[in-house]
């Protein structure tokens, strides 16, 4: 009976000792762990973003249409053909051929008659003609040269009739030069040119109906603007199309698969901060394993309003690489990237604690091998945080530890 009362107050002197040693503030034994959560304070990464999803659209499509009437002769593509720029993708003839062509001869003769009289009114005559008028200058000199010898022949030699006689020579010669060169001088100089700016009109306006002609009977060929897909074909070989003027009649739709975009609907709380040109990371559903960097091209200026909440369309584009078949209608969801920090030292919101006088505070854990471990609160500055994670600017180091706030059960 002894044995068993001395053993029961051994049981009872080691639970009170336990239970004192287990009531020490902020102490332990060197072998005892912390029984809270703690976390160790690190460097990394933090990014800051607002995210929304959509269905993917081509950024760069055009639908493409003759500059004239006439019938489509050729259709060269379908529908899903890859195409270069500058590559025929159809051929349109004219209706009333003959016409044309009889329209071109008209305008081809009306040109050269306006050129020749011009060419008259510019030139009143031929180049012989100049020549005649500039020989019967140079034989009128010969004739003045020889007269003129034999005067002075005769004023030695000869007698008074012989002299009286060749003087007239010598007078008829020079007459007869003189009429020569003004002839010469009368047909170079012999142009209207009120005539000539008139005829000058006259043929450029032929020269213009004639290109204008020729223009309708030429055949037009319909080619690709951009390298590209051939999304639709609307119209089919034999179609007979009006002139542009009239109705304006899309042939072929090409787009650019290499450039997609695609329109995310962020809330209001989301929108400050935003810009045009900021970084956005794309996820297309259709490929889980492919992150894609885009760009925000546009923010809607006006609102969207459903149901009382308030949004606003942002319009995100991004490059496809070669090969990857993504297509209009696809799933796609961005995060628009506001903050992107590198390599800051991060603790998680639960170390935070606000000490309700403005300052924010952090527990640190100390221990050590004979105390063991104590709780010191350390005033801190802090940066940005995703919600989970906060940046911290001072007050704290890398490497120590930091006591998290205990979550609800």
């Amino acid at each position: 009976m002894w044995k068993c009362r001395w053993i029961t107050l051994l049981s009872v002197f080691f639970c009170l000792f336990m239970l004192a040693s287990s009531c020490r503030p902020n102490a332990a034994g060197p072998n005892v762990e912390f029984p809270g959560d703690t976390y160790t304070v690190s460097r990394g990464n933090l990014m800051i973003s607002v995210s929304g999803n959509g269905t993917i659209a081509v950024n760069k499509e055009t639908d493409i249409s003759f500059d004239k009437g006439g019938k489509v002769d050729k259709i060269y593509v379908v529908e899903g053909d890859s195409v270069i720029a500058g590559q025929a993708l159809a051929l349109l003839v004219p209706l009333n051929k003959g016409q044309l062509e009889l329209a071109v001869a008209q305008a081809e003769a009306a040109l050269a008659q306006a050129e020749y009289n011009l060419d008259k009114a510019e030139n009143p005559y031929t180049d012989e003609e100049i020549e005649k008028a500039e020989q019967a200058i140079e034989d009128a000199e010969d004739r003045l040269d020889l007269a003129d010898d034999m005067l002075r022949y005769v004023l030695q030699h000869g007698g008074e009739w012989e002299v009286l006689q060749w003087k007239m020579e010598v007078l008829n010669a020079e007459i007869q030069l003189q009429m020569a060169e003004d002839k010469l001088d009368d047909m170079l100089n012999e142009r209207d040119e009120e005539q000539i700016y008139v005829l000058r009109k006259q043929a450029a306006a032929a020269e213009k109906s004639l290109e204008e002609a020729l223009a309708e009977l030429k055949t037009e060929t319909l080619v690709a603007p951009f390298t590209g897909i051939v999304s639709s074909v609307y119209i089919d070989e034999g179609k007979i199309l009006p002139a542009p003027s009239i109705s304006q009649i899309p042939v072929v739709q090409l787009i650019d698969p290499t450039s997609m975009e695609f329109i995310i609907s962020l809330d209001e709380i989301d929108i400050p901060g935003t810009m045009i040109g900021d970084r956005a990371i794309v996820n297309v559903d259709a490929f889980p394993e492919t992150i894609f960097e885009g760009r925000v091209i546009s923010i809607t200026p006006l609102p969207i309003v459903a149901a009382g909440l308030v949004s606003y369309d942002v319009t995100i584009s991004f490059s496809v690489p070669p090969n990857m078949e993504i297509r209009v209608g696809m799933s796609a969801t961005a995060d628009i990237v506001k903050n992107d920090l590198q390599n800051v030292l991060l603790i998680p919101n639960r170390a935070i604690h606000n000490k309700g006088d403005g300052n924010l505070i952090a527990k640190v854990l100390i221990s050590n091998a004979n105390d063991g471990f104590k709780i010191e609160e350390r005033v801190i500055a802090v940066g940005i945080s995703d919600g989970i994670h906060t940046e911290v600017l001072s007050g704290l180091e890398e490497g120590q530890s930091v006591v998290l706030e205990a979550t609800g059960s």
